[in-house]
């Protein structure tokens, strides 16, 4: 029986965290198109040396219209401001050039926060004791960050692939290099072979171990203090360890995205660059990354502080906090919500 009742836990937790994600990616999906165009943007201009060999210098694409005055920027950027992307985008592809990619990005996200829910559940019942979500209120904010790496981890390691597709697919533009998911598929087994649908996977486990860790630690901080302010104004009333509101659930998953966001950015356009290494891409979106463009982590983030600058890091900021913010709050909102219904439609 009681294995029976955690069957119908692990169904819950999966079921909700694959509706809730695939509710967020959908709604989310423009930005995220937008940010990955401006993580990829990179512009050749000649041969210089630096302590690290021969290199083709790729100058850091502005993203904003002041950074073209900037002395070091030569020629151009593909885009130059958000305002200015989205008109780009919508004229040269259409408004479904904002949903390039979704597919592959619901197929990996669906799979990725259902196993992130599910592995979450189950270590803070590991570490709790109980599987009542109303128990786990109480764990240490340490535990809380430590369970969302551990299940950042896990669902990665399990949708990795369709990660990979879509970053391809979202940044290709137009023309076209690939004009379906399969012949993104196909032509990655064929130049890089199986292993080549894990490209950029290290990165990406670094990058998700601090994001995640953040995100569903600082989302249970806040719901911790929200719960203790709610208990501060009304002293008198009943209220429960675990109850906040519509709102409150929706702000705390603001800020834990954007808290997450704003420190591993620099980790997730790495992550990038490694995803679209020795891929074909048109002229007009910039310089392409060549293939073994970098030995390792350490030697992407030199090279691109050292040809593109520190902002060379932070490209696409703008729109990844704009995306990342409301994603994360509709996905930890529609979690709970869809959590409670599932929990009362089946487990009563």
């Amino acid at each position: 029986m009681e294995e029976h009742g955690q069957l119908k836990r692990a169904f819950i937790n999966s079921t909700a965290g694959a509706i809730s994600g695939a509710i967020s990616r959908t709604v989310t999906s423009p930005l995220d198109v937008i940010k990955i165009r401006f993580q990829q943007q990179q512009q050749k201009d000649g041969i210089h040396t630096s302590f690290i060999g021969i290199y083709f210098q790729v100058q850091l694409e502005p993203t904003t219209k002041w950074a073209l005055l900037h002395k070091d920027v030569y020629g151009i950027s593909k885009y130059n401001g958000m305002f200015q992307a989205t008109k780009d985008i919508f004229r040269e592809e259409g408004l479904l050039g904002f949903w390039r990619g979704n597919v592959p990005a619901l197929l990996m996200v669906m799979p990725y926060t259902a196993i992130q829910f599910t592995v979450l559940h189950k270590f803070k019942t590991f570490m709790a004791g109980s599987s009542k979500t109303e128990d786990h209120v109480h764990l240490s904010p340490y535990l809380s960050y430590i369970s969302g790496a551990l299940a950042g981890c896990a669902a990665t390691v399990g949708s990795y692939p369709f990660d990979l597709l879509r970053t391809i697919l979202a940044s290709q533009g137009e023309p076209k290099v690939y004009p379906s998911m399969r012949s993104a598929f196909l032509d990655i087994i064929r130049t890089r072979g199986y292993r080549g649908l894990y490209a950029g996977l290290s990165p990406t486990l670094v990058e998700i171990v601090p994001y995640a860790g953040l995100q569903f630690g600082t989302y249970d901080t806040f719901k911790r203090w929200t719960v203790a302010w709610n208990q501060f104004r009304n002293p008198s009333s009943s209220i429960t360890d675990n109850s906040n509101s519509s709102i409150q659930l929706f702000l705390c998953g603001l800020a834990a995205g954007t808290v997450a966001k704003v420190v591993c950015h620099p980790l997730d356009v790495v992550k990038k660059r490694f995803q679209i290494e020795g891929l074909p891409r048109h002229p007009r979106y910039g310089a392409r990354v060549e293939h073994r463009a970098y030995r390792n982590m350490y030697d992407a983030v030199i090279r691109i502080i050292e040809r593109e600058g520190w902002g060379g890091l932070y490209k696409g900021i703008v729109p990844s906090i704009i995306k990342a913010a409301p994603a994360s709050a509709v996905t930890f909102v529609a979690h709970e919500f869809i959590s409670n219904w599932l929990d009362s439609s089946f487990l009563t």
